[in-house]
């Protein structure tokens, strides 16, 4: 039996050692990365290439041409993943810029939904579990 070291010896959490839950939130970190490569990624080919979509621009729930979504996905893309090192750096604030960047993916990856329905309806999916993580077991993450 472990004795009582007093409230100061303890986390947020109430455990003194980081719990299995803390590899939620690395996962967690570690999608964000993913999830901002791929938003990148889309933006890229959006720039370069937009013949690769399956629908025309218009046909898209947002009535916007290709080339100003490539650059909404490339600077999303970019802003992900800044979320996601920063919740890697144990940085308390990532955690609800991280729930609002993945809230704000999942949005846009529905207006774009018509355009790449499969990829789209993953990255809503990659979207759903961050913000289960973050939510439900954020609070087990403390600053380092």
């Amino acid at each position: 039996m472990s004795e009582y070291r007093g409230p100061s010896a303890t986390r947020a959490s109430g455990y003194d050692q980081p719990i299995g839950w803390m590899g939620w939130i690395m996962f967690t970190g570690l999608m964000m990365l993913l999830l901002g490569g791929f938003h990148a990624f889309q933006g890229v080919v959006a720039l370069f290439d937009d013949q690769k979509f399956l629908v025309t621009d218009d046909g898209l729930v947002v009535p916007a041409d290709y080339t100003a979504w490539g650059w909404v996905h490339l600077i999303g893309g970019i802003i992900v993943m800044l979320a996601g090192i920063s919740l890697l750096a144990g940085w308390r604030w990532a955690r609800i810029v991280c729930v609002i960047v993945a809230f704000l993916s999942a949005i846009v990856n529905i207006a774009f939904l018509e355009a790449y329905p499969i990829w789209s309806a993953i990255m809503i999916g990659l979207d759903i579990l961050i913000l289960w993580a973050l939510i439900v077991h954020g609070a087990e993450m403390k600053e380092t």
